[in-house]
């Protein structure tokens, strides 16, 4: 079954920075799209970035210009490097794959996304 690991989270001062990495298992990484998504508690999760199979990245006006995600399909990892980090961003970050093609097309939605990493949180102290 596919699975989406994880890992790079922690605490960190605000103005820091880290780096996530998600390691995508059985699943046919460099034709889909691929996202990273955030939540807090009491609010509905919130997109992040995607890219798509070609490369091409979609961003929340929230973290443009202090966050990049990427991909390195001869791994099948994702990665979201995170700069400048302040503590609005604390939330649990998700990784997710979509099964439906290498197009992005709903944008920073959830709904086209069938597979999701279990989370690790991210905690950015003022």
């Amino acid at each position: 079954q596919v699975q989406l690991v994880e890992s790079g989270g922690g605490s960190v001062q605000a103005g820091g920075s880290l780096r996530l990495s998600c390691a995508a298992l059985r699943y046919p990484f460099s034709r889909y799209c691929m996202g990273w998504f955030r939540q807090v508690p009491g609010k509905e999760r919130e997109g992040v970035a995607t890219i798509d199979s070609n490369g091409s990245t979609t961003y929340a006006d929230s973290v443009k210009g202090r966050f990049t995600i990427s991909r390195d399909n001869a791994k099948n990892t994702l990665y979201l490097e995170m700069n400048s980090l302040k503590p609005e961003d604390t939330a649990m970050y998700y990784c997710a794959a979509d099964g439906w093609g290498g197009s992005c097309w709903a944008g920073l939605r959830t709904g086209p996304f069938n597979y999701w990493g279990q989370g690790t949180q991210v905690t950015v102290s003022s």
